[in-house]
């Protein structure tokens, strides 16, 4: 019975279209069949059943909106075997300028790699002839000085105890 109808719509529309009509006469909505009493007692009344036959009959005043794709005005033209190979190479040409521009954009990386570790270097050239420079300006600072501080050796950290303890003795 509703195997006809499963042609024309899904399943779930036909679930929809039920429940919507099953609730529409058990809200007490007159019936669009001419049921007689004999069969309404037969399916004991049951809202779906009777949703079920009026579905059946086609007396139904439910539709189904279904979106669709948008159409296109363009018509499909078939293409000739020339016109076909022509594509082809047109898409073999294209393919082949992307993977030149590609191999041109790696070796353009390559290069700024390289520029950058050689900005790095000179960088680090410039700071190390600062810091040389710094050095060789204290050292003069400290020859027009004069005085040259001595490093202390274990040695004479030995007579400055020896010296303390004399006098501890002393006191």
């Amino acid at each position: 019975m509703l195997e006809k109808l499963e042609e024309q719509f899904t399943k779930y529309e036909i679930a929809r279209i039920l429940g919507a009509r099953a609730l529409q006469i058990a809200m007490d909505a007159p019936l669009l069949l001419k049921i007689s009493e004999k069969e309404l007692e037969e399916i004991n009344y049951n809202p779906i059943e009777i949703a079920k036959k009026e579905l059946v009959a086609g007396v139904l005043p439910i539709t189904v909106n279904r979106p669709l794709p948008k159409k296109k005005e363009e018509k499909i033209k078939k293409l000739s075997k020339e016109e076909l190979e022509e594509l082809r190479k047109k898409k073999k040409e294209v393919k082949e300028k992307k993977e030149v521009e590609e191999e041109k954009s790696e070796e353009q990386k390559v290069k700024t790699k390289e520029e950058i570790k050689e900005a790095h270097e000179k960088e680090e050239k410039k700071e190390d002839k600062k810091v040389e420079e710094i050095e060789e300006t204290e050292e003069k600072e400290i020859a027009a000085e004069g005085e040259i501080m001595e490093l202390a050796a274990p040695e004479d950290e030995a007579e400055e105890t020896s010296e303390s303890e004399s006098r501890e003795e002393g006191v």
